[in-house]
């Protein structure tokens, strides 16, 4: 048996080699025959002669020249092959594909390309270390670090520093692990979150929240520059600054100048350095990440030697104030020089002379001693169980060492300036706000899928190892500073009480110096990486063609390099410049980079709970109720930092949606609020199922049929105007329409008929659908369209019919008929209808009627239908301004004041302000009424009995007694009336032209006259009588809207 099988395995490998070596001879040999070919074609990355096509196929023409193996193969769908690509050429396609950065890569090739020469382009080959752990650490570490963390430790204490540390390092790893997700569903072009955001929550909000996005990079930029500054003039050369105070209390303002001019020039100068060239910004990128790794080294190494050797940094303490050690050198209030005691600088400060004597001292300074204290205990100091709780601090407040021996006494307001201070008020709110910028930078991995060799291996492992080592690296520095730093000197925040030395580089090792030169290169690395990603971030957008007014940006040089966006940029960063304090363009950007990862956690958890075909991540370690979480954090962050800024930038991206939705280009990227809507609008129908609607709810849903000429226009417009202006956009409407023929014939013409439907609509503002039938023939069509147009609960209960004009004159009696026919399917699908005649006197919706009456005739009780249609006119601007009047027709014997009354009341109670009259017929037309019934009658036989309830002005004894009159008529009376023609059409004639003159006379100036519309005659052999019927019902009047109710009550005086 195994011998058997280790034959069969060769056979088969055998067979196997045999199929390799012809299929590589005949690729050899299709090669070949297309480089002898006289015609030579384009050759595109799949391999094959390829000419530009709309397809997002391969064109198989030309590949089966040289591939007739295959072609002979697959004769079966040879037809198929015209059309879509064989598997082959599909997958060498998808092999190939090469994606291009939309970063920086492309523009440092093209700056280094000759014009005559251009280079290869190489496929991706960053791995994991390179292309993602390593730039997301130099994004994510920065300023912050250096400049604030030991003050926000020093303020909130160790314990609400971790805290701190915990809440915003929590919301970017929940926030990396749904952008892996996102960013492992497929192939992720550059373009970071914008991109991730647009495709998965759409063009609106991918394009405010990557409008976001880019003003948090920018003001991230100019956040950097005033860090640089502020280590430059406070830590490096103080010498250079232009501004000087002029008095002890304009330091701070002298200071916010000088970070304005400097910081001006900083930004000119990275601006210049990124529009050169941004191959010197990637080539000392190692540099600046090198310099951020040796400072946090140093911080480590300081923290070890300040066990056995601490650092020498006494603190000058007068009492339990804290002095500012830059404006004396001795800490005490006498020295001995030359065996003789004299006051020292600090004296002359305090008490304003020389000579020891105490008139105009200051009275905490008499009263409290000097001393010195370590400024840096060291981490066997015990020190930390002092600094574990918040010392928070308002405006102007003296920092001071909590248990030092001092006396209380009143301080003279001119020797403020000699303690050291606190700048700003603080909080735990404010302090957030300020450390978040300091774990943002997660989407740098992102940002360089394009460069990456497995992006959907190396972003998650890459970014998550990221978060984790600088979360690390955050926890252990606040554990370490609150360990091995005095608590007074943790609160400094320029360090003052250290002689203007930087207070994290007084614990670093070996030199303060390392710290200072570090954070400042490292800062200035951090700037020029956000005005290179800004600009090209905004040039994405731009590109993508969602919001108008940013087309400009989208162009640039001629290697792409997006100038005018770096403009923009660069003016957007000079605002943040002129803030000119880091402690407030912090909270700007958190605001801004907070909403950008709220959005990122709902894409994925939308997503997640919509379930798409499409939504399979490699990323498996996600969940909906993590991005959930994740969002909860994003959001509650941004109020707690500041609700104001909050508030603004929600408001500045609602703009942005709103825009976008109104004026920005429509675009369908597959994203997951698409989903989210027909996830609603499938939980919607199926609650629409349960029932038919409340008398409340009920509106009509329009079907509008419309009819189209021979070159597939629309013959009758007005009915869309008249569409439009009743249901005002609310509720369903569809306009439906039929093309005779044969569907496969005819499906281009129906295809190019529903676009012309869809353009009138949208020239007259018709919200709604578009269905058009293909049938043999128009009544079959329509009959169609009146059964199967909507969806579930969604389903049309009112028609909208045109009337068809010239059926007298037309020797086709098919445009009548079908009319006809419509109507009885209208009533037999129990659904209300409305036949607008004259319907091209109808106004349009740019006219206005100031003044006239909307006139409703209430022969027979329809449901309601002629008192709810005036009412939902008169919504539209056309005809607000009309005025309603109902008449109703009485007999001479009916008490008609009473009538008027009873219906007045009952529009009263129905809402509804509106005149109300009663017509009275004449005494000689005594039989009107019982003409009347017939018109509105579907009886057909000679008796023609009146039937009970249909006009609310009768009452029953008032039927019987018209059935006696009836049945008491003389023998020779009725064979009298048989000679002529059909007695039914004669009176039903008779009551049309009676009613005919009485509507004339009374609405003879009506804006609109709305009127019962008869049913048809079950007999079709009277259907050119009816006809005949309505034309003289309706003669002389300019508007006539024909009312049909379908069945059910449509309106209630109930609340």
């Amino acid at each position: 048996m195994l011998k058997r099988n280790i034959q069969l395995n060769k056979q088969v490998y055998s067979i196997w080699v045999f199929v390799v070596c012809v299929s590589r001879l005949l690729g050899f040999l299709e090669i070949l025959i297309f480089l002898r070919s006289p015609k030579p074609a384009s050759v595109s990355f799949a391999g094959h002669g390829n000419h530009k096509e709309n397809s997002p196929f391969l064109n198989n023409l030309e590949a089966g020249k040289g591939g007739d193996y295959y072609d002979k193969n697959l004769a079966l769908f040879e037809e198929e092959l015209d059309i879509r690509p064989k598997v082959s050429s599909l997958l060498g396609k998808l092999v190939n594909y090469t994606n291009l950065t939309q970063g920086v890569k492309e523009h440092e090739e093209a700056e280094n390309t000759d014009g005559s020469k251009k280079k290869v382009s190489k496929s991706p080959s960053m791995g994991t270390l390179m292309g993602v752990y390593l730039p997301c650490m130099q994004n994510i570490f920065g300023v912050i670090l250096f400049l604030r963390l030991t003050w926000m430790v020093g303020m909130a204490g160790v314990l609400q520093s971790f805290l701190i540390v915990l809440l915003c390092c929590c919301c970017t790893m929940l926030t990396t692990i749904s952008m892996s997700a996102i960013a492992t569903n497929g192939v992720v072009p550059a373009g970071g979150s914008y991109f991730m955001i647009s495709r998965s929550l759409g063009p609106e909000f991918g394009g405010a929240v990557g409008l976001c996005f880019y003003l948090g990079t920018t003001f991230a930029g100019a956040m950097y520059i005033l860090g640089a500054i502020e280590i430059l003039l406070t830590y490096i050369v103080p010498q250079a600054a232009i501004f000087h105070p002029s008095g002890a209390h304009d330091a701070s303002s002298a200071m916010l100048n000088n970070m304005r001019v400097y910081g001006t020039v900083f930004l000119l100068l990275m601006a210049v350095v990124v529009f050169v060239g941004v191959k010197y910004v990637n080539k000392f990128a190692s540099l600046f990440l090198a310099c951020v790794v040796i400072s946090i080294l140093s911080i480590y190494a300081g923290a070890i030697k300040s066990i056995f050797d601490p650092p020498e940094f006494p603190i000058c303490m007068l009492g339990n104030r804290t002095l500012s050690r830059d404006q004396f050198d001795v800490c005490a209030k006498t020295i001995v020089k030359d065996n003789i005691t004299v006051a020292s600088k600090l004296w002359e400060l305090f008490c304003h002379n020389t000579s020891l004597t105490t008139d105009n001292c200051d009275e905490y300074f008499l009263l409290n001693n000097v001393s010195e204290i370590a400024g840096i205990p060291g981490a066997a100091s015990g020190i930390l169980k002092d600094n574990l709780w918040s010392n928070y601090l308002e405006k102007g407040e003296i920092l001071e060492k909590a248990h030092h021996p001092s006396v209380d006494a009143a301080g003279q307001k001119n020797n403020l300036h000699l303690y050291v201070l606190s700048d700003i008020a603080t909080s735990f709110m404010v302090l957030v706000g300020i450390f978040f910028p300091s774990v943002t930078g997660i989407m740098a991995g992102s940002n360089r899928s394009g460069d990456l060799k497995d992006a959907q291996k190396s972003i998650p492992v890459g970014t998550i190892l990221a978060i984790v080592t600088t979360s690390l690296v955050y926890f252990s520095c606040v554990l370490l500073f609150g360990a091995c730093i005095e608590g007074v000197v943790l609160r400094d925040k320029y360090g003052d009480a250290v002689n203007k030395n930087l207070v994290v580089g007084t614990l670093s090792w070996p030199s303060p110096w390392v710290i200072v030169i570090g954070s400042f290169f490292s800062t200035c690395g951090a700037g020029l990486q956000s005005l290179t990603g800004a600009p090209r971030l905004l040039q994405a957008i731009a590109k993508d063609n969602i919001i108008p007014f940013l087309w400009v940006f989208g162009h640039g040089k001629a290697n792409g390099e997006p100038t005018w966006a770096l403009l923009l940029t660069a003016l957007i960063a000079e605002l943040g410049i002129l803030i000119a304090s880091l402690d407030m363009v912090a909270p700007i950007l958190s605001m801004f980079f907070l909403m950008c990862y709220l959005f990122v956690n709902l894409a994925c958890a939308v997503q997640t709970l919509l379930r798409t075909p499409n939504w399979r991540p490699r990323f498996k370690y996600y969940h909906w109720a993590l991005s959930f979480l994740g969002m909860s954090i994003c959001l509650a962050l941004m109020f707690i930092s500041s609700w104001y800024y909050a508030l603004v930038a929600m408001l500045i991206a609602g703009m942005i949606y709103k825009y976008i939705e109104y004026q920005g280009a429509e675009k369908e990227w597959g994203d997951g609020i698409r989903g989210l809507s027909l996830s609603a609008a499938r939980y919607a129908l199926l609650r629409l199922e349960e029932g038919p609607p409340h008398t409340k709810n009920w509106r009509p849903q329009l079907l509008v049929l419309l009819k189209l000429d021979e070159d597939l226009h629309v013959k009758y417009p007005r009915l869309l105007t008249f569409a439009s202006q009743l249901k005002a956009g609310k509720g369903l409407t569809i306009i439906g329409s039929v093309i005779q023929g044969n569907f496969l014939e005819t499906y281009g013409e129906a295809q190019a008929a529903e676009q012309t439907i869809k353009n009138m609509m949208d020239i007259e503002k018709v919200k709604g659908f578009c269905q058009v039938v293909v049938a043999n023939k128009v009544r079959e069509g329509i009959a169609h369209l009146i059964q199967s147009c909507g969806l579930g609960g969604m389903k049309h209960n009112t028609v909208v019919l045109g009337w068809p004009y010239g059926w007298r004159q037309s020797e086709d009696p098919r445009s009548w008929k079908t009319f006809i026919g419509t109507v009885r399917c209208t009533t037999a699908a129990h659904l209300a209808l409305l036949v607008p005649k004259n319907v091209s006197f109808y106004p349009s919706n740019h006219e206005r009627y100031n003044e006239g009456n909307i006139d409703v005739w209430w022969i027979v009780h329809d449901g309601g239908m002629l008192m709810l249609l005036p009412f939902l006119l008169k919504q539209h601007k056309v005809w607000r301004k009309c005025k309603m009047r109902i008449f109703t027709v009485a007999q001479m014997d009916d008490n008609s004041i009473q009538m008027k009354k009873d219906l007045a009341t009952f529009l009263y109670q129905l809402r509804i302000e509106a005149e109300v009259e009663v017509v009275e017929m004449l005494v000689k037309d005594r039989h009107s009424i019982a003409r009347l019934e017939s018109l509105y009658s579907d009886e057909e036989d000679e008796t023609d009995p009146v039937p009970e309830n249909i006009q609310m002005t009768w009452t029953k004894e008032k039927c019987d007694s018209e059935k006696r009159n009836r049945s008491s008529a003389v023998g020779s009376f009725r064979d009298l009336i048989s000679i002529k023609p059909n007695q039914s059409n004669v009176r039903r004639m008779h009551t049309a032209v009676k009613l005919n003159e009485v509507i004339v006379n009374r609405s003879h100036d009506a804006r609109l006259v709305l009127l019962n519309m008869p049913g048809p005659p079950k007999n079709t052999d009277g259907d050119e009588n009816y006809m005949e019927f309505l034309e003289v019902l309706t003669e002389g009047l300019e508007r006539v809207l024909l009312v049909r109710g379908g069945g059910r009550e449509v309106i209630t005086i109930y609340s």
